[in-house]
This record gives structure tokens, sequence and C-alpha cells, in this order.
């Protein structure tokens, strides 16, 4: 008798915004924008500075500047929808999407202007999810917080 091979779990759903976290930061929460046309990830940075292997940047999250000194991954040419082409600095580290977290390389860049400080591309999320181009936060859903009741 033949074996039949199960088929693979389809992708989780998420969608087009979700919170995420970068452990290895400690960032705490943020708000990454999904784009499958997009190849790689790309997180909001100032004052990025490559000093031979490594790479020295500073991320303004919560109200606070998060200075960090890394390994260099590398770098990379990158070229925006609008045509405008950068080299940015690549790093490594851990990205956590609900429940799951995996290594992804993310470049460094302004995206002051862009209205949420990540961008994730098709490379980190390949394989693991679906996304829902309508829905936000599928599965990074806040708890409503409960309001106090007055005296």
């Amino acid at each position: 008798m033949p074996r039949i091979k199960a088929s693979p779990a389809p992708p989780r759903l998420i969608g087009w915004r979700e919170h995420v976290r970068l452990p290895d930061l400690a960032l705490g929460l943020i708000i990454a924008k999904v784009d499958t046309g997009a190849r790689s990830a790309a997180l909001h940075a100032e004052d990025i500075r490559v000093h031979g292997e490594r790479v020295r940047f500073t991320v303004p999250l919560h109200g606070r500047n998060h200075h960090y000194d890394l390994p260099l991954s590398g770098q990379r040419r990158v070229k925006s929808t609008s045509g405008h082409a950068e080299h940015r600095a690549v790093i490594e580290t851990t990205l956590a999407l609900g429940a799951e977290s995996w290594p992804i390389e993310v470049t460094l860049t302004d995206r002051a202007g862009m209205g949420v400080p990540m961008l994730l591309g098709r490379k980190s999320i390949s394989g693991r999810f679906a996304v829902s181009p309508s829905r936000s936060f599928v599965i990074t859903r806040l708890k409503p917080r409960k309001k106090k009741k007055r005296p």
C-alpha cells in the first residue's frame, strides 16, 4: 500500500501591520508594515556609522533614543519604490511575531516619514505567514485596557 504524505499546514494569516519585537535590541513592541513587494526588512535608525566590521546607530522609539554598537552583517544596495537607491548597513537580529521567533537580516535606514518604524519584506516572513492586505494586527491585537472606575 503506498504511503500518503501529509500536506504541510497552511501558513498562518497575518495583517498588513503587526506588532513585532526585536528581543536582541530590547526595543519593546514595534509596529511593522508587512510588504511582500519589498525583499528585506528595514528598521528606522539615525546616526548610522559603519566602522570596519561594526555599525553604530540610534533608534528613536517610545520617547527614548536607543544606542547600539553591533556587528555588521554586510551592506546592501536597496532600491525604494520611488526608484531611489541607497547603500544600507545590514544587521542580523531575532524577530518575534506572535508566539514565534526566528533570525532575520535587517537593513538600517531613515524611515522617519514612513509612518511606521519597521518594514517586513517577503524574505523576513517567507513560508511562515500569508498576508491579509485588508486586515491589521491579526495575530498581535493588543487587549484593550480596562477602564478605571471613578469614585
